[in-house]
């Protein structure tokens, strides 16, 4: 690597507004800009992706002309990568994976993790880049001891620490968060004040390589290998109820899609990819007051005293619970509520907070 210029800084450009009002506003604070758009998968068949949800898939050809055309009103260097090799591997396989097992994978966390955060970053570092700076709606801040802490963003409606968890020192010592402060309101505003083209363009909202939000389908079409046959549908008290698609087609707490008619709501409350089967039972069989995790990291490093108290995520939309995190040798957890929770999935994130800072997180096993 060669000497990284202390002013220069890499922003990671999707074509929307949030990256774009990033860019704009590290050049107006006199950093020397770069843009930079990852090319991570082939566009999904036009046929299947109506106009109507286009504009909810980014990472498309038509972003990455958005992310080029923001950079040329912006005056700054622009570069589209190919990362679709690293994405292949990185992402979609785990996410293929991940349902073939039964589990509930989160691939947003998987990229920012592999690809933006080591991949894009070595790539920054390469063209003489100090810093990686995203649209991210996050913070960061150095205490007195140098250690750098991960905070929610101001905004706490669009705040999206809980993808980040897996950052380290070494990492946020790199990393720029321009829109920490800012609400998404006056990120639009800033879009529109500078005359940036995506300033009112909507927000991505689906899994980039899944058209139409349709991850069955997308998994029978990528990954027919990967996919399970027709099984069986067992209710909780061991009574088998009918066939169902292939145990890759369901999540924990499902309620519609089962085609079960049996005069009570019924929801999935486990599945096992083994035996082929998915369990069904009632809403209260949904809750849980503990579960195992893997792979714990803690962005300053692992706690000097456990148990960690703390507020807990068991997903994105999950209002943060209180909760006791004892720790086991390696990166394993036993994470227990105050209170049970519902639809606790294996493969999903969770996510370990202190007031508004990020303390870790790791991945759902049990």
């Amino acid at each position: 690597m060669g000497s990284l210029q202390k002013n220069r800084v890499v922003v990671a450009m999707s074509g929307g507004v949030d990256s774009s009002v990033a860019a704009s506003l590290l050049k107006e604070q006199g950093y020397d800009v770069i843009g930079i758009s990852m090319k991570t998968h082939e566009n999904p068949d036009p046929e299947s992706l109506p106009s109507a949800h286009a504009a909810k898939n980014c990472c498309s050809v038509d972003d990455i002309h958005d992310a080029r055309a923001v950079c040329r009103k912006l005056d700054i260097p622009f570069y589209a990568m190919n990362f679709k090799k690293e994405f292949q591997s990185e992402v979609m396989d785990y996410f293929a994976k991940e349902y073939a097992a039964g589990r509930t994978p989160n691939p947003c966390v998987k990229c920012n993790d592999l690809l933006k955060f080591k991949g894009l970053l070595k790539q920054a570092q390469a063209l003489g880049a100090r810093y990686l700076a995203t649209g991210h709606y996050v913070r960061k801040m150095k205490d007195e001891g140098g250690k750098w802490h991960l905070l929610k963003a101001r905004d706490t409606q669009k705040d999206q620490s809980y993808f980040l968890f897996g950052l380290g020192q070494d990492q946020l010592a790199s990393l720029l968060f321009p829109l920490g402060e800012l609400t998404k309101k006056e990120v639009r505003t800033i879009a529109h004040r500078a005359g940036i083209q995506t300033a009112e363009k909507p927000e991505s909202q689906e899994i980039c390589f899944v058209p139409n939000n349709d991850y069955v389908s997308t998994l029978e079409k990528l990954y027919p290998k990967q996919t399970q046959p027709t099984g069986t549908f067992r209710h909780q008290n061991g009574t088998m109820m009918g066939e169902h698609r292939g145990t890759h087609a369901y999540t924990i707490g499902q309620r519609r899609g089962l085609n079960i008619a049996t005069g009570k709501r019924l929801y999935v409350t486990a599945i096992d990819s083994e035996a082929n089967e998915v369990v069904l039972g009632s809403d209260e069989a949904l809750y849980s007051s503990s579960l195992q995790a893997t792979k714990v990291h803690w962005v300053t490093g692992p706690p000097e005293k456990a148990p960690v108290t703390a507020q807990v995520k068991i997903r994105y939309r999950h209002d943060p619970t209180p909760a006791e995190i004892t720790l086991h040798r390696g990166d394993t957890a036993t994470i227990t509520f105050s209170k049970p929770q519902r639809a606790i999935t294996p493969g999903q994130a969770v996510v370990f907070y202190q007031d508004n800072e990020l303390l870790g997180g790791g991945w759902i096993e049990s």
